[in-house]
């Protein structure tokens, strides 16, 4: 057995191990404090008091304890995680990314979930993940003298989150903040790999959100689409595996 093949089945198995668990990690996510409405002024005369038109209506965010009890989603979470943990293992080889992009794979795709249910991406997860995958890449880097690696995972850490501050600071009605800490680890893990792998990383998230979009816009024609906030957190995860897995070699296809 090749090293790209065996990298491949480890990806494989442990990832597909660790999908057992993204139900139990999305169970364990509090549910945030119900947010309280304003009183109205208890005196205010009725013709005095504005009008406005009433807002829509959103559905109640659905409780994280009901989302891990979908019927189904620990085997398709198997089966995503070691999907993703092949082909991340047959892309990297037996590589000591593997270290930390294996144990990331149930993460992503738990948050990947919870995203797409509830257009939130739970700082409880978030966090910690972006912590240990930090304390990981900095070990390995320095045990393995990997020190331009390290560096160029740090520096794009920083660049990633700041891009997605931005965009969050000029247009926050339509990215959520759980984005922007989202966007730290996916420069981390990105960095890693290198510019390239950044570059198609960030570019196939956008894509994979925006093509679809725009899709159910015009089969719709519905122009209030526009503004209704959607879960991007899915389409980073999936971005970020295309640029783990095939970033290099497009990036040097692209721009050579």
């Amino acid at each position: 057995m090749n090293e790209t093949l065996l990298a491949a089945v480890v990806g494989l198995l442990v990832a597909g191990l660790g999908g057992l668990l993204v139900p139990a990690l999305i169970s364990s996510v509090p549910e945030p404090a119900p947010k309280e409405a304003e009183p109205e002024p208890e005196h205010a005369p009725e013709e005095d008091r504005p009008l406005a038109e009433p807002a829509a209506e959103e559905p109640p965010k659905m409780l994280y304890a009901d989302i891990a009890t979908h019927r189904g989603l620990r085997w398709r979470s198997v089966l995503a995680c070691a999907v993703a943990g092949g082909l991340i293992g047959a892309a990297t080889g037996l590589d000591w990314s593997l270290v930390w992009l294996l144990p990331l794979t149930p993460v992503a795709v738990a948050l990947a979930v919870i995203d797409w249910h509830t257009k939130l991406l739970p700082r409880r997860i978030v966090v910690p993940a972006t912590l240990a995958a930090i304390v990981a890449v900095v070990v390995v880097g320095l045990a393995t003298d990997e020190r331009d690696a390290l560096v160029r995972a740090l520096v794009a850490m920083l660049v990633v989150r700041t891009f997605f501050w931005v965009l969050w600071f000029v247009r926050s009605a339509g990215m959520g903040f759980g984005d922007v800490r989202l966007a730290a680890l996916v420069g981390l893990v990105l960095g890693w790999v290198g510019w390239g792998a950044v570059a198609i990383g960030l570019w196939s998230s956008f894509l994979l959100f925006a093509v679809p979009a725009l899709v159910v816009l015009l089969a719709r024609r519905d122009r209030t689409l526009l503004k209704r906030s959607f879960p991007f957190g899915p389409f980073m995860v999936l971005g970020t595996l295309v640029g783990l897995v095939w970033g290099t070699p497009l990036a040097e296809l692209m721009w050579g």
